[in-house]
């Protein structure tokens, strides 16, 4: 099994699906295979990828951080998934927007818009001022459809939760992550960078793009336009890290699942957030995390039915088959040196194909 894996994971370099990669599969709370291969960056050198490279995990962001931090909070009775986001922040929303509960913004079904570039007026302002700007042009934003009607994702609705996190624990939501979410799981440092600007050792992370706005390929430096201009992470992305440091999070919240520990969240909010809410009718989605699709999952055939798992744009992904306990986590950097690669979209079922015909 192991030789086959290694051998498909080489093939996706050889193939063009990307530059490098990491892959991590556990099983029953054991980390059982974790290799590389390929190239971390091409330009000006290349240099091969390992085990220990820190990747732009992208919208992983959005499950591995915020959509963390809101199970605490919740389970902690701090507010409630189904509370008016209006209440929680104590903030006068135009009308449209006053029916909107985080539960919504958590299963990408609020109304919001999926994107904007808001970064292109964002860098005319003061970096202090910017997320309070933010806040009000999201809020200002008209909906493109009612609230609960339909399933658009949506990075606005994650900018929304990082700033329920902010005004409900008083805290900014990397320092909750890493000192309370984290803070009894072996990390390295440098989970998200704070400044927008590069990390020191940027040797020691998977390049990205060549950003077309910034002029210059990305590495250790956010690849998100939108949370670079906010200063290098939001609620929707600017998280970095290694495979080992996602598996850390992940089986955190397995744990949890399994019952295993309730120190940090209950069983029940971890299966309230795992469990596919049908707030419309077909969507995949859970609480933050999505659920296999039907038909064309980017975790393949084999995985179960009762699974989450995430996608990250610049080419990460993590799967976690809750029946049989098997986690997947396959960082890659398959939009260096741009985006329009996306050949990782046929690859990464079929390596998942693999990885789950042995647990069968």
């Amino acid at each position: 099994m192991f030789n086959d894996i290694k051998a498909m994971l080489l093939e996706g370099v050889q193939k063009g699906c990307y530059p490098g990669a990491v892959l991590l599969v556990a099983h029953g709370g054991n980390v059982v295979f974790l290799d590389a291969a390929g190239f971390r960056t091409f330009f000006p050198h290349t240099f091969p990828m390992d085990t220990d490279i820190f990747f732009d995990l992208a919208s992983l962001t959005k499950v591995l951080a915020t959509t963390m931090c809101v199970m605490m909070l919740t389970d902690r009775g701090v507010f409630s998934l189904d509370q008016s986001i209006a209440d929680i922040l104590s903030q006068e929303l135009p009308k449209d927007k006053q029916g909107i509960t985080p539960r919504m913004l958590l299963n990408h079904c609020s109304g919001l818009p999926s994107w904007r570039p808001f970064y292109l007026d964002l860098v005319m302002y003061p970096s202090v001022e910017r997320k309070v700007l933010l806040r009000k042009w999201i809020i200002e934003l008209p909906l493109i459809c009612v609230p609960a009607s339909k399933t658009v994702y949506s990075d606005l609705g994650f900018m929304m939760l990082e700033w329920i996190i902010e005004v409900v624990s008083n805290k900014s939501m990397d320092e909750l992550v890493l000192k309370e979410c984290v803070k009894d799981i072996s990390f390295s440092g440098g989970f998200f960078n704070d400044n927008g600007l590069p990390f020191p050792a940027r040797d020691m992370f998977a390049a990205t793009e060549k950003c077309r706005w910034r002029k210059r390929i990305l590495q250790g430096e956010v690849h998100d336009e939108n949370a670079y201009a906010l200063g290098g992470f939001a609620g929707h992305a600017g998280m970095f890290g290694r495979a080992r440091d996602v598996y850390g999070i992940i089986n955190l919240m397995r744990e949890c699942f399994y019952g295993r520990r309730e120190d940090f969240i209950s069983r029940d909010t971890v299966l309230e957030f795992f469990t596919r809410q049908n707030i419309v009718k077909g969507s995949s989605w859970a609480l933050g995390w999505d659920t296999p699709s039907a038909k064309g999952s980017s975790a393949g055939r084999f995985i179960s039915r009762n699974s989450v798992g995430h996608l990250g744009f610049t080419g990460t992904s993590v799967w976690m088959d809750l029946d049989r306990d098997v986690q997947v986590i396959l960082l890659t950097n398959r939009i260096h040196p741009n985006r329009s690669n996306e050949k990782i979209r046929l690859f990464r079922p079929m390596i998942h194909d693999m990885i789950m015909s042995h647990y069968l």
